[in-house]
C-alpha cells in the first residue's frame, strides 16, 4: 500500500494583506490530491525562496525558521513510515491525521455487528434467507452476554478484538451457554466475518484470527440404509392419508436430494427434458442458486400421484408440502410404523440421497455434488459417508483384477 507524498512550504497572503510578514503554510500532496495547513510561523516575502520553500539569509531567526520547517518535514516522513508499517492506505487525510495526532473515529464491535445484521435483514429474499439472519442475531446475543460477563460492558472498541477475546468467547459459548463445538464454531465464524470486514477497511491493523484454529469436528451424518428406506416406502401400516402424503414427499427427497426449502417451492414448470431425453428437475437452491438432476423412477411415480391434488393445481406446485414442524412430527410416527429406530427428520432424506442412493451405487462424488447444488465438493463430503459396503465392493473389484493377472 506504499504511496509517495510531496510536501511544499509556501507563503499565503491573507485577506486585507497590506504588507509585512506572511503566514507560512504547508501543502501535502498524495496521488494528485492535496491538503493544506498552517505551519505556525511567518516570514517576510522578501526573504522567502518560493522554489526551495525556505527562508533566505544567515541571521539566527532565518536559521531557526528553516530548522523548524525541516523538523516538520521529518515529522511528516515519520508519519508516512508509520502508515506504511501498519499496512494502511496512504491518503492526504490519513497522512494528515497521523501527522497531527488526530485519532480516527472509534469503531465498536457490537455496533458493527448490528449494522451488519441490519443489512442482512434488508436483503432477505435477495441473497439471504430468514434463517441466516436468525443465526447472526443469535451470535449477536451471545456476544453481548460474553461482553457483559467478561468486561462488564455492552460494547468494546474493535481494536480490543484479539486472540484472547476469541478464545474467551469460544470458552463462554461452550461452558456458559452449553453450546456444542460445531455450533460454537459457527458463531465464531460470524465474528470472523466482522473482523475481516474491519481488516478490509483498515480499521484493524492485525488479523486477530491469525493464530486461532477451531478444534470442532463435524457431527457424524445420519442416513437411512436401503433396507430402512424400502421399509418406509412399502410399509403396509401407513394407512392414514396425512402420513402417506408426508411419507411420499420424504421418499421423493431421498431419491432427489432436495432439501425441505427446495421441495416446498418446487413448481411444475421446473420439470423439463434433459440432454438424455429424460425428465429432469431444473431449479435453483436457496443457498447456491445452482441445482439440476434427472428424476429416478421412484420420484416420477410419486409426482404422478399428486398431479390432480387441489393444492398443487391451485399453486402450480409439484407436491403438497406441509410446514417443516409438522413434517418432522409426522415422520416420527412414520418411523414407528416402518420399524425404523433412527431419529427421522426431513433433512435425513438429503443425507440418504448422498450416501445410500448415489455414492453407494458408484455415482462419483463430483456428480453427487452437482446434484446437491454444492459449490464446494468439501461440503458434499460432510453429507456423503462412504459405506463399508462400498469399500467392500470396490476392493472385491480390485481383487478380481489381480486374479486375472
Amino acid at each position: 500500500m506504499k504511496s509517495n507524498f510531496h510536501l511544499l512550504f509556501y507563503l499565503r497572503k491573507q485577506k486585507n494583506y497590506k504588507g509585512g510578514p506572511m503566514a507560512v503554510y504547508m501543502r501535502i500532496t498524495v496521488d494528485g490530491k492535496r491538503v493544506e495547513m498552517s505551519a505556525g510561523r511567518e516570514c517576510d516575502p522578501a526573504k522567502w525562496n518560493s522554489h526551495a520553500g525556505r527562508a533566505i539569509g544567515a541571521k539566527e531567526e532565518i536559521k531557526s525558521l528553516n530548522n523548524y520547517l525541516d523538523s516538520l518535514l521529518t515529522k511528516v516522513r515519520n508519519a508516512h513510515q508509520v502508515l506504511i508499517d501498519a499496512n494502511q492506505r496512504i491518503t492526504t487525510e490519513s497522512l494528515q491525521n497521523q501527522f497531527t495526532g488526530k485519532t480516527e473515529k472509534s469503531r465498536y464491535l457490537m455496533q458493527l455487528f448490528a449494522e451488519h445484521n441490519a443489512k442482512v435483514k434488508a436483503l432477505i429474499g435477495n441473497g439471504f434467507e430468514a434463517n441466516t439472519l436468525k443465526g447472526y442475531n443469535t451470535s449477536e446475543k451471545h456476544l453481548t452476554g460474553f461482553l457483559q460477563k467478561k468486561y462488564g460492558k455492552t460494547d468494546i472498541e474493535i481494536s480490543q478484538l484479539n486472540y484472547a477475546f476469541i478464545t474467551g468467547f469460544e470458552f463462554y459459548l461452550k461452558a456458559d451457554c452449553k453450546i456444542t463445538g460445531v455450533s460454537a464454531a459457527k458463531y465464531i465464524k460470524h465474528l470472523k466475518k466482522i473482523a475481516n470486514h474491519c481488516i478490509a477497511n483498515g480499521w484493524l491493523k492485525q488479523n486477530p484470527f491469525i493464530n486461532f484454529k477451531s478444534t470442532a469436528k463435524a457431527k457424524e451424518r445420519t442416513f437411512l440404509t436401503q433396507q430402512e428406506l424400502d421399509n418406509i416406502t412399502t410399509s403396509p401400516k401407513i394407512t392414514i392419508e396425512r402420513l402417506k402424503q408426508v411419507r411420499d414427499i420424504f421418499v421423493f427427497c431421498c431419491y432427489t436430494g432436495l432439501s425441505y426449502a427446495d421441495v416446498k417451492k418446487l413448481k411444475r414448470n421446473e420439470i423439463g427434458i434433459g440432454m438424455d431425453g429424460e425428465q429432469w428437475i431444473f431449479t435453483s437452491r436457496q443457498k447456491t442458486d445452482t441445482s439440476s438432476r434427472p428424476l429416478l423412477p421412484v420420484a416420477l411415480t410419486i409426482l404422478n400421484r399428486y398431479q390432480d391434488h387441489p393444492q398443487c393445481e391451485n399453486k402450480g406446485l409439484l407436491l403438497p408440502v406441509l410446514s417443516n414442524q409438522k413434517m418432522n412430527a409426522y415422520l416420527k410416527e412414520i418411523a414407528d410404523l416402518s420399524d425404523v429406530v433412527k431419529h427421522l427428520t426431513f433433512h435425513l432424506a438429503r443425507h440418504t440421497f448422498a450416501t445410500t442412493v448415489t455414492l453407494s451405487n458408484s455415482v462419483p462424488i463430483e456428480t453427487v455434488s452437482k446434484m446437491l447444488g454444492h459449490t464446494n465438493i468439501k461440503t458434499t463430503q460432510h453429507y456423503a459417508k462412504i459405506l463399508d459396503l462400498k469399500v467392500s465392493q470396490d476392493m472385491a473389484s480390485l481383487k478380481q483384477k489381480y486374479l486375472t493377472v
